[in-house]
């Protein structure tokens, strides 16, 4: 599969485990958890979530996420960063090629250290409990 058609899927993974972690902390107004859920899968977050979890990966992890970071998409959106969007494209060609492969227990222990690290580095953050 293209590197872009395995970001494909994996943003839809990585929007989903982000949503479900943030409805699981409790009842809240539709517009916190949307605000929540895009401080989390907005293209700087997810460029920094590389950071945490880029010594982890094995050779192979770490190929599929190259190929995703190299891939030529379409155009950056207006609100995004070029290269922060570059390397958000390449963890969700990684989450994407995880899920796809099965490797379920990857994709939530990655998700684990990604998510902590974005809810310390947000403490006492407004959008973030």
């Amino acid at each position: 599969m293209s590197p872009l058609g395995l970001a494909y899927i994996g943003d839809c993974i990585y929007e989903l485990m982000t949503r479900e972690r943030i409805v699981s902390r409790g009842n809240m107004p539709v517009a916190k958890l949307h605000r929540d859920t895009v401080s989390i899968v907005c293209a700087a977050a997810q460029s920094a979530a590389v950071d945490t979890i880029l010594s982890e990966l094995s050779e192979e992890e770490l190929a599929v996420y190259k190929r995703g970071r190299n891939a030529n998409g379409s155009h950056v959106p207006k609100n995004a960063d070029p290269a922060q969007y570059r390397r958000a494209t390449g963890l969700e060609a990684l989450f994407g090629y995880l899920y796809l492969n099965e490797y379920y227990d990857r994709v939530q222990a990655l998700y684990e250290q990604i998510y902590r690290a974005a809810t310390e580095k947000m403490e006492g953050n407004e959008t973030i409990d």
